[in-house]
């Protein structure tokens, strides 16, 4: 009996973070895009250390580059993740629970990292509306990746 309401609260949390993992790559994509089509416009008037900088955006602050790019990481793995998740919780046995607690593990751990890295953009402050909205989309998907981290070591105990 504990089996199934672990095999489906697995399945619906990954369900709900294969489509937070999905918003958040199309936000952090399209925010990639924009700053590398706007950096070269905006970079030449910057004083020399700025202009070669490697992860510069044109919007933002200074941890606006690493912010959307390893949020960018985490969405693009946690998509894969949550897919092959689905894929092993629906056959529900040892090797593949496993399989798949392993790769929620290391989801949770990028995603952790963009989090961090949210958290630090928060704190600097000065950024538009699609940036906030990125922000509290990997705020929410790092809540729902632990407790589907979490029903897959409960269901990988039952099991």
């Amino acid at each position: 009996m504990a089996s199934g309401g672990s095999k489906s609260a697995a399945s619906v949390l990954l369900i709900v973070n294969l489509v937070l993992y999905f918003v958040v790559t199309v936000i952090a994509a399209w925010a990639v895009n924009h700053g590398i089509q706007r950096s070269r416009e905006t970079a030449s008037v910057l004083s020399i250390p700025a202009r070669i900088f490697p992860i510069y955006f044109p919007f933002g602050n200074m941890a606006t580059g690493f912010f959307l790019i390893f949020s960018l990481i985490a969405g693009v793995v946690g998509m894969g993740t949550s897919l092959a998740g689905l894929n092993n919780v629906s056959q529900w046995n040892p090797p593949n629970l496993h399989a798949a607690a392993a790769s929620s593990l290391a989801t949770w751990a990028l995603t952790l990292l963009a989090l961090g890295l949210a958290c630090k953009e928060i704190e600097l402050g000065w950024t538009g509306s699609k940036l906030r909205t990125l922000e509290v989309i990997t705020i929410v998907v790092s809540a729902t990746q632990t407790f589907c981290a979490g029903a897959l070591h409960v269901g990988l105990k039952d099991v």
